[in-house]
Parts: C-alpha cells; structure tokens; sequence
C-alpha cells in the first residue's frame, strides 16, 4: 500500500471530477506556468489512488509537464459498481482509453501513459486495445506477468477475507499482519487516516477482481513490444511484488528505457519522487 509523503495539493494543482464518455473519475490535475509540452496520465495500482503520486505533481509541472493522476472506477473518490464484471481487465483498460481521450487537448502536448504496480498491468491492457493515443507507455514497479509466488499467498488471503467481511475488519486484520516498519508510530497521524479513509472508500468488488488480474496476468511483453510505442520501466532497488530482475529482463525484450530509483521500494512516486520525476521528465522530453 503506498503511502503519500504528504496530502497536500501544490498550487499548481486542482482536484476535481474528470467526465468522460465512461463516466466521471477523480483526478489531481497540475499544469506548468507555460503551456506543456505534454500530458502525463498516472494511473495507480492495487489498494492505491491518485494521491499516490501527489508528491510527483510539483516537479513535473515544474520540467513542463501537465500531470493528471486518477482515481480508477471504485478506487476511493471514483465511484464504481458492487459487481466483480465492472472490474474486469478489458473494462479497466476502456476506461483508461476513455481518461486519456478526456484529458487531451489541444495546446497540452502528446499524452504519456504510465502505471504503477497493477495500473501498469491496465494500462499495458489499454495500449494493446489502441496504442495511438500515447506517445509512450511508463511501467512503473510493475512487471511482465503474474506477481512473485509469496505476494500471492497474501493477496489470495486479502481476496478471502473480502469475501467474507466487512471492510473495517479486513483493515484490522492487515493492520495485524503489517511488518514493524508499518506501525503507526512510522506514519504521521493524517496520513495513517487517510490509508485508513481510502480503504473504506475502496469498493470491495474492485480489490477482488484486481487482486485475482495479478495472480493470472500472462506475460503480455511480447505483445507490448510489437505495438512499436515508446516504453520505459522503472521500479526502485527493491521488490516485492515483481522482483527487480524480472523488470530488467521486461526491459531487454522491451528494448525499453531502465530506471531503477536508489533508496526507493515498490512506490517510488512516493518515496522518492524528485528522482522519480527527474527520470519520468527525461524520458518523456526525449520521446517527443
């Protein structure tokens, strides 16, 4: 679960409902002083939302970047229906066609997709469905198939407890089997409620079918590679949804751009995001 450094909107930010032609999502839209030179559409991955990469808003902006982060459909302030269909891959991946066709816009620059953890599995879906609204595709901590074997066992225990509890008590139960460095004694007090607010927010439905897309993802590389889009992977120095060394290899067969974030884990938007958005900049001003 990511945790944002800071909940605060930077001026260069607005929150507010984005409308599509799939229904309206929530977004945190930053806009640089001048007009960008392109679009970035961050989409976050299991258990997360756009405040995930708040602290990535600011320093795109400031490289020339309008930078749009989304609430997917039922993940926190984005509503979404009790039913585990609406929440398939393919829908997913429609809705994410649906944001990038919203957010464009004349004097905005191409579109830059990228995806953290399992939005980088949805949005690799959304590209194989139609590729030509992106000039490039940015998986970050994300990797070419299913998650490693020891983070199925958890998921598979979450998607079992969804099915038999209420929220609340499936938050207490993880909060149980959290490791030290997760204790509330590590996180400040506001941004503890809001994990805790988000979890809530997040339809249940929503966590049982994306939790069951990471444990029967199929390598799809070999697909993402003959679209021809311009791609770049980045993940920290430590994983443990999808070690490092499987990035590395999507990588090669990619012929993509390799980004590993020192001092960062599985969110560097969060943990490290000056140099998570140093990288994302570079290689989005060098695509064009």
């Amino acid at each position: 679960m990511s945790r944002p450094p800071s909940l605060t909107l930077p001026p260069c930010a607005r929150a507010y409902r984005l409308d599509t032609d799939r229904g309206s999502f929530a977004v945190q839209d930053a806009r640089p002083e001048a007009a960008p030179i392109g679009t970035a559409l961050l989409v976050p991955g299991f258990t997360g939302s756009k405040e995930d990469f708040l602290a990535l808003l600011a320093p795109l902006a400031a490289a020339g970047f309008r930078a749009v982060a989304v609430d997917g459909r039922g993940q926190h302030e984005s509503p979404g229906p009790r039913e585990e269909q609406a929440y398939t891959q393919r829908e997913l991946a429609l809705d994410v066609l649906a944001q990038a066709r919203a957010v464009r816009e004349p004097d905005s620059g191409p579109v830059h997709l990228l995806g953290h953890s399992l939005g980088g599995l949805i949005t690799r879906a959304a590209v194989l469905l139609d590729a030509a609204p992106f000039r490039s595709l940015t998986v970050l901590s994300s990797g070419p198939a299913a998650i490693e074997a020891s983070q199925q066992v958890r998921v598979r225990m979450l998607i079992d407890a969804l099915g038999r509890l209420d929220m609340e008590s499936v938050w207490r139960t993880m909060r149980e089997l959290d490791p030290p460095e997760a204790a509330d004694a590590a996180t400040p007090p506001e941004i503890g409620a809001f994990l805790h607010r988000r979890w809530l927010n997040t339809v249940p439905e929503q966590l049982i079918a994306t939790g069951r897309q990471m444990l029967e993802e199929p390598d799809r590389v070999a697909e993402l590679a003959r679209t021809g889009l311009a791609t770049h992977v980045v993940s920290g120095a430590v994983d443990y949804a999808w070690p490092v060394a499987w990035m590395d290899a999507m990588a090669d067969r990619l012929s993509a751009r390799r980004t590993v974030i020192e001092g960062a884990e599985h969110s560097p938007n969060a943990e490290r995001p000056e140099k998570t958005a140093e990288a994302l900049a570079g290689f989005w001003s060098g695509v064009g």
